[in-house]
């Protein structure tokens, strides 16, 4: 029935005669085929008996080779057969469909309208049936029979619709395309060979509406195709069916009308990437064939989809907004210059969206290198040019990418605009916004993204474009140099390399450029190599700004070294590279910023060096000069300004012109800054490394200036300027250069000035100053700094006694000064620093002159400050400095104590130094008092004196209940100490430590038990009372009784167990102390604490009277006293009962 209702409408569509027509006249036609030939083929077909595709091939023959004419019940049934095979889905190989096709197109040549009536009911048809080798068939059909098949296109047409409705991709689709594409091909070709056509006006008219359905069906359906040949399949179907429909004009307004109908979504939906992409398709099938788009259309599909792309209300996506941008260009490929004068109108409206979108198109259109674009791009930079000064800064974005895709494709445009110069003045504004600082978080971060823009177009640029290298030199160098740019200098530095590996760096200096160009955008004096190499060396000595900023100032000396001096070329070449591995991390042994700072200015020496120019080197240190007094206090670069600045001062031979320099610095620093003092000492003492007597003398003469009021009649307002903060804090800061200045000096130079001139100048520096904190400690840093430059010459037993007894003196008195009142100041610290260098000049002190000064830095370093004010102290900012520095001078203390056991014969100030501080209450003090006693014992034990062990009892004593302090560094400094004097003691003896080394057990003094603690302490005690020499007995029990004492808690119990631990070793071998220990036993009752030590006082009563107990009890039958405790009396009691019977 499908099949007769396709007939039907073939016979309404092609004037066939009517069925009934066909039957009055089949008896007249006759078949020269033989009936049977047809039948048997068919039959084996319908019987699938053999092979089919045998079968059907032998009928192709048959049909294609007699002109014979099969009945229609043969006909019919073959259809179906074949029908059959040609459309299933699965079951039927393609050998098979493939011949069943071909028996189609021959039965064709007899029966075309049965099988096009049959192929057509196919293509229409739903469901799963495959369309593929229907669609090949018809293209067969084609082939062979075109001027047939031409009445059927609008057919063909509605056919092809319910394709496009079902197929979204694939092979299929593309055989489609190919299909629609041939036929369409066939009916222009029939139109325009001038044959009569063959279809009635409505016809024809319902063909055009058939296609334009057809176009719309084919553009929406197969808009996401995402396989190339999808999208040019779907491209060529689109141009064909274009071709077909713009050949008349009538069409022709039907196509704009459609085309127009595909944007106006554009302006109601959100997301528009499917009418995007369905635009799409259309404009590329467009720009395929050769037609002409009426203005007012254009310019209303180019309106409608350049306000989807600047309209942030509508939200697109990424995706939609890509396609969008397409759309554009796609429409600038068909009609250039209207789509870039419509782009470049609407640079010039004040809606900012709409100006940023035109320029990201614009930008997109330089980038294409279209040539209507390339002739009319000077007039878009000029019209780009205008929005420079625009303060939006979606705008100042916009027009740096359009800049970036300029640069990439068309240098030639530029020469009209500095666009270099555009991008630094960017990254210079959004600099000075940002420092503003009134500018919110989100401003302030676009600022920072519009920074990264300029960085990321200089650094991108491809110098081998042509016309690029003439852009970017010399004009490059006139944006090294000021600090706006600063930032800048790795792009710069980037584009340098590369210009200098094409070497076109030579050969064009600056007076070339455009003199109007070089005023507006170098203020200042002109661009010398001093200038500029002043500059690159503050960037890299700079470690603020980064070790990617320091490398590209590197980079730069090295790439641009014919510009500063033509003697620095090779030495550069063989030491920047170093540099710049200490930068990279490479060079292991530059570890941090100070060491790279020193070899950088190492390296600018050795520059100097090579150069051996006066005026070249003079001119350098006025320009650094210049630098340093116009750089503020605060600025980070201004500490290396001063050294560098030192640096080349040192290599000057104008004794003059270093003074002046000098001395201008000096005038000028405010001392009252911590950096601009530092700074002064850090000038001076690099220049004095190349010039000392020069700078000696200057610091002499601007001294004597500083203290000419002490004497002399001045006026009351210059005395108030020497008498002022500022003033002070200058003396300070000479003191301080003075030491500075004497580690630099060689040993005839401190030799000959040490003395006289550099401690004289810091003795008349501190008699007229206000001997406040900052002189105090300005004076002792100075002291020590001469004793240490002192040592280091190698002749240090020459100096004066004399000098060296004022020095003593001097210390002395501030450090009795500030034990008195001000426990917490650094000055105390720092004398230590300071005495120790000091006491290791020869000719040494008196006897009793050290043990003063060793007892005075005990209390001030050991005894304070107290637990209340360490508690206030590690709260405080400045915690870590001042524990660093105290830790520093419990090692100098301990590295002094090294001297004054060098010089003392004796050993009677060892009980001052530690026995106090170890009972002491403070956790702290006791922790101090450990760290001294530890690097005592250490001298000790190597200069192999035995000084320890004549304390050691007592020192056990002490150290045996700190192993059980409540800070754990405590106790791992008290077994260190108890190792320390066994091996001291062992040596002495000569003799070996018996069971090992009590080290081993400090694990267990780690535990948070209690109980675990007093066992492992238990096991030390037994190992150090078999090395306890007797004769010390008293002396353990003596500090034992002072533990008890004074402590309280775990170390009163650690203390007992050690006690007995000892009389359970050494009971019986003590008969001759017996009198002495039961003495401190009774003591000890007297004591608060004594509830706790209880238990082992009773334990040592009773080893006591059990190894001596005649002894004992002839002790305990003495009257008691009237101080004897209500404890000591029972316990007398007990054992007097016990053991008298």
């Amino acid at each position: 029935m499908e099949r007769l209702r396709a007939l039907r409408g073939l016979f309404a569509c092609v004037g066939c005669v009517p069925r009934r027509t066909r039957r009055r006249e089949r008896s007249r036609v006759s078949s020269p085929v033989p009936t049977c030939a047809a039948t048997l083929l068919l039959q084996r077909l319908q019987d699938q008996e053999g092979d089919r595709a045998q079968a059907y091939c032998e009928l192709e023959s048959a049909l294609c080779q007699d002109s014979s004419r099969p009945p229609c019940g043969v006909v019919n049934r073959l259809l179906a057969e074949v029908s059959r095979d040609l459309t299933a889905a699965q079951g039927v190989t393609s050998n098979v469909k493939t011949a069943a096709s071909s028996v189609l197109v021959a039965l064709a040549r007899t029966h075309f309208t049965l099988v096009m009536a049959e192929l057509q009911s196919h293509l229409k048809a739903a469901g799963d049936m495959s369309k593929e080798f229907v669609l090949n068939t018809l293209s067969k059909l084609f082939s062979t029979y075109a001027p047939q098949c031409i009445p059927f296109v609008w057919l063909m047409l509605a056919g092809l619709r319910s394709v496009v409705g079902q197929v979204k991709s694939g092979q299929i689709l593309r055989i489609a395309c190919a299909v629609l594409k041939q036929w369409l091909d066939g009916v222009k070709t029939y139109l325009s060979s001038g044959m009569q056509c063959p279809w009635p006006a409505m016809e024809k008219e319902q063909i055009c509406e058939n296609l334009h359905e057809l176009l719309f069906s084919v553009v929406w359906n197969w808009q996401d195709c995402q396989e190339e040949q999808d999208k040019q399949a779907v491209l060529g179907a689109v141009a064909a069916m274009l071709e077909v429909l713009l050949q008349e004009e009538r069409h022709q307004e039907q196509v704009w009308e459609q085309l127009l109908w595909l944007v106006h979504p554009c302006q109601e939906i959100q997301d528009i990437c499917r009418v995007a992409k369905s635009l799409t398709i259309f404009l590329e099938a467009l720009g395929g064939i050769e037609s002409v788009i009426p203005g007012d259309k254009f310019l209303d599909v180019t309106s409608a989809v350049f306000y989807q792309l600047y309209d942030d209300s509508k939200q697109h996506s990424e995706a939609g907004r890509a396609q969008l941008t397409h759309c554009i260009m796609l429409q600038a490929r068909i009609c250039p210059e209207e789509t870039i004068l419509f782009l470049q109108s609407q640079l010039g409206d004040d809606w900012e969206p709409g100006c940023v979108a035109a320029l990201g198109l614009l930008g997109a259109l330089a980038r294409s290198d279209e040539p209507v674009m390339t002739e009319m791009l000077p007039q878009v930079v000029e019209a780009v040019q205008r929005l420079c000064s625009d303060p939006s800064i979606r705008v100042r974005t916009a027009i740096l990418y359009f800049i970036k895709d300029l640069l990439s494709s068309n240098t030639r445009s530029c020469s009209a605009w500095d666009v270099v110069g555009h991008i630094f003045r960017e990254f210079s504004r959004a600099t000075g916004r940002r420092a503003a600082g009134d500018l919110s978080a989100r401003e302030a971060q676009k600022e920072g993204a519009l920074q990264e823009l300029c960085m990321d177009i200089l650094g991108s640029l491809d110098v081998s474009v042509r016309g690029m290298s003439k852009l970017l030199w010399p004009r490059l160098l006139l944006f090294v140099v000021p600090a706006q740019y600063t930032g800048m200098l790795i792009p710069v530095s980037r584009c340098v390399c590369a210009l200098a590996e094409r070497e076109e760096l030579t050969g064009r200096p600056i007076e070339h450029l455009d003199p109007h160009f070089v005023s507006s955008m170098f203020q200042g004096p002109l661009l010398t190599p001093q200038t500029l190499l002043a500059r690159l060396l503050v960037v890299a000595g700079s470690p603020v700004a980064g070790s990617k900023l320091q490398a590209a100032a590197l980079l730069l000396m090295k790439n641009l070294h014919s510009r500063f001096h033509r003697a620095v070329g090779a030495m550069w070449a063989t030491e920047i590279p170093l540099l710049l591995q200490c930068l990279e991390g490479k060079d292991e042994s530059f570890p941090d910023t100070a060491e790279f700072e020193r070899r950088l200015l190492k390296f600018l020496k050795a520059s100097l060096d090579t150069i051996e120019e006066k005026a070249w080197i003079e001119a350098l240190s006025c320009e650094l000069s210049q630098r340093l007094s116009s750089s503020a206090s605060s600025s980070a670069e201004k500490s290396f300004l001063y050294k560098a600045l030192g640096t080349v001062l040192g290599s000057c031979q104008g004794v003059l012109h270093v003074q002046e320099k000098l001395l201008q610095h000096l005038e000028e620093a405010n001392a009252e800054e911590p950096r601009e003092a530092q700074g002064i000492i850090s000038l001076l003492s690099h220049a004095a490394e190349n010039n000392f007597h020069t700078v000696l003398a200057t610091l002499t003469m601007f001294a004597s200036r500083l203290c000419k009021g002490r004497n002399a009649r001045i006026s009351r307002r210059k005395k108030m300027e020497l008498d002022s903060t500022r003033a002070h804090a200058t003396r300070s800061a000479l003191m301080l250069a003075h030491g500075s200045v004497a580690l630099r000096a060689s040993k005839e130079q401190l030799l000959a000035h040490l003395e006289g001139d550099i401690v004289g100048n810091v003795l008349m520096l501190y008699s007229c100053s206000c001997r406040d904190l900052q002189n105090n400690l300005a004076l002792v840093q100075s002291i020590t700094d001469c004793s240490s430059a002192y040592q280091a010459v190698g002749d240090s037993a020459s100096f004066n006694p004399s000098l060296k007894s004022k020095l003593l003196e001097i210390l002395m008195d501030l450090m009795k000064k500030y034990y008195s009142g001000m426990p917490v100041s650094p000055v105390p610290l720092k004398v230590v620093l300071a005495l120790e260098q000091l006491s290791k000049l020869k000719p040494s002190s008196e006897s009793k002159d050290l043990r003063e000064m060793l007892v005075l830095c005990c209390k001030n370093i050991v005894t304070h400050p107290s637990a209340e004010m360490m508690l206030k102290i590690r709260k405080s900012q400045q915690a870590a400095q001042y524990l660093q520095l105290q830790q520093t001078s419990l090692r100098a203390l301990g590295r002094l104590m090294v001297v004054l056991l060098e010089t003392e014969p004796s050993g009677g100030f060892f009980q001052n130094i530690v026995h106090k501080s170890m009972v002491s209450s403070n956790v702290w003090e006791r922790k101090r008092a450990l760290q001294t006693c530890s690097q005592l014992l250490a001298v000790c034990e190597e200069l192999q004196r035995r000084d320890a062990c004549e304390h050691f009892g007592s020192l056990v004593g002490l150290l045996a209940p700190l192993t059980c302090d409540p800070m754990p560094a405590s106790r791992q400094l008290a077994v260190t100490c108890l190792s320390s004097l066994l091996r001291i003691q062992a040596k002495a003896t000569n003799t070996d430590i018996e069971t090992g080394d009590i080290r081993s057990l400090c694990e267990g003094l780690h535990a948070c038990s209690i109980a675990s603690q007093l066992q492992t302490t238990s096991k030390m005690a037994m190992i150090v009372c078999r090395n306890f020499p007797l004769e010390r007995t008293v002396d353990f029990m003596t500090a034992i009784k002072e533990t008890i004492r004074k402590a309280n808690g775990v170390r009163v119990r650690a203390a007992g167990k050690w006690m007995t631990t000892f009389l359970q070793m050494h009971g019986k071998d003590i008969s001759w102390n017996v009198p002495p220990i039961l003495y401190i036993l009774r003591s000890i009752t007297s004591f608060a604490q004594h509830s706790t030590f209880l238990p082992f006082l009773c334990q040592a009563v009773v080893i006591l009277t059990r190894c001596h107990t005649e002894a004992v009890m002839s002790n305990f039958s003495r009257p008691l006293g009237p101080t004897d405790s209500e404890t000591w009396r029972r316990i007398r009691e007990f054992c007097l009962q016990r053991w008298s019977q």
